[in-house]
């Protein structure tokens, strides 16, 4: 049985998208590749919306049958107004997924969270076999660094990960706070973020910061073989 009220008919995403026509582009690519039965992970941020959308219209065009994991409570949404079936990490695990990127290195390195949802997209990154990265072309850098590494810290130990990060060279860390509410950000862990800027990102940076205690995860990824969609 369906519900009959209309709150998610036409869910739209929440603000203006950039690069709109590149991000279809991109999300039509990457949504040709999807075949029936196959289980997909979607990341958070503008550009998986996008991918979504393109999803969505290849089950509504071709009749294509497909199952998502949302890494996010607003992809969730979008999957429940589009009537795309989900699933979680707990019943399935994703054939491939793809998600945006904030910066991303020659050498692969790729920083993500802005959105706030880091912790859950890197266990849906984690567990897919394959990987595609959906970004504008600036986003495409040297090396990463240019913005701040997201580090999601429980909330009492937000002064022992910050001592803990200018130990690995962070030279600023800041409590990220919402704009629509009072006080931090607080994650759909029920977390808070710390914005880093650090001196220098090395290979292993990752690995350092998630071994500090009181550190969830951050919004660094290193090693992870993804696969850029620049056409």
């Amino acid at each position: 049985m369906k519900w009959d009220n209309s709150i998610l008919r036409g869910y739209q995403w929440c603000r203006e998208i950039s690069d709109l026509d590149m991000k279809v582009r991109r999300g039509r690519l990457v949504a040709s590749t999807a075949r029936d039965g196959q289980v997909i992970g979607v990341g958070t941020g503008s550009s998986s919306f996008v991918g979504l959308c393109e999803l969505a219209r290849r089950m509504k065009e071709e009749g294509l049958r497909v199952t998502v994991i949302p890494a996010a409570s607003e992809i969730a949404l979008a999957c429940a107004s589009m009537e795309i079936p989900v699933t979680s990490l707990l019943s399935a695990r994703p054939d491939w997924c793809f998600d945006g990127a904030d910066e991303i290195g020659e050498n692969g390195d790729v920083v993500k969270g802005r959105g706030g949802g880091l912790y859950r997209e890197k266990l849906v990154i984690a567990s897919a076999k394959k990987r595609y990265i959906i970004a504008e072309d600036k986003k495409y850098v040297a090396r990463v660094g240019a913005v701040p590494i997201p580090v999601e810290v429980f909330p009492q130990a937000v002064h022992l990960a910050e001592a803990g990060l200018v130990s690995l060279g962070a030279v600023s860390v800041i409590l990220r706070l919402a704009k629509s509410k009072d006080g931090p950000v607080i994650t759909e862990n029920g977390n808070t973020i710390l914005d880093c800027f650090f001196s220098r990102i090395d290979d292993g940076l990752e690995k350092e910061i998630k071994a500090l205690p009181g550190v969830i995860d951050s919004g660094l990824f290193q090693g992870y073989a993804f696969e850029f969609v620049r056409s």
